[in-house]
């Protein structure tokens, strides 16, 4: 029930309000990911020759066994939310904990990955590894990578904390089949950090492979 100094009509005009922050929340990240996964095919097409160079030096069997992780993830949290739907706080406790564990698989993996690229010196500078004539765009290539995979990185950092909080609430019996609004918030947030893995994946690891 919402006391008289409340904005919002009824509660459900309240949880309507904070799903529609979220997806407009969402578009704008969209609009940030979106410029730059149209610079890199840009450069991906205007300088082929070294794109695909970078592309080759990535380590395709990281990248492939993340991405299988955040598929999973993805699945294991709408177990949260239809537990949470349902009124299952345990439910919610189980998934929730299940998704954030694969998520820190995830940066886990990440972090061993940069750290060989950090070893063969392939972050752009003076030291950078690769030489010839496609250097320049090579390091381009690797420019955008470690940009466009930290800004992911600091998104799922905070989709686990998100998560996190949503199980020490469900711990607490906060969510009924009246109100699981929360779940279902964190849900939309970690399902986006999802699919920008799914479009950086074919872009950092599988274009100009071949």
């Amino acid at each position: 029930m919402l006391d008289h100094h409340s904005p919002y009509e009824t509660p459900l005009h309240r949880d309507e309000s904070a799903i529609a922050g979220m997806w407009l929340f969402l578009a704008s990240e969209a609009l940030l990911f979106g410029g730059l996964f149209l610079v890199c095919l840009v450069y991906s097409q205007t300088r082929a020759g070294g794109w695909a160079e970078g592309v080759r030096h990535t380590n395709l069997a990281i990248g492939a066994v993340n991405t299988l992780i955040l598929i999973t993830s993805s699945a294991v949290y709408t177990m949260a939310v239809e537990s949470g739907r349902r009124g299952d706080n345990r439910g919610v406790v189980r998934a929730g904990l299940g998704a954030a564990g694969l998520g820190l698989a995830f940066l886990v993996l990440k972090g061993v990955e940069w750290g060989q690229e950090f070893s063969e010196n392939l972050f752009p500078g003076p030291h950078f590894a690769l030489h010839g004539p496609e250097a320049g765009a090579a390091a381009l290539f690797y420019s955008f990578y470690f940009l466009a995979t930290f800004l992911h990185g600091m998104h799922m950092v905070v989709g686990i904390g998100l998560i996190l909080w949503i199980c020490r609430k469900a711990r607490q019996g906060a969510f009924s089949p009246a109100w699981s609004t929360p779940v279902d918030i964190v849900g939309l947030y970690w399902s986006f950090v999802d699919l920008i893995w799914m479009l950086l994946f074919p872009l950092l690891y599988l274009i100009g492979r071949a």
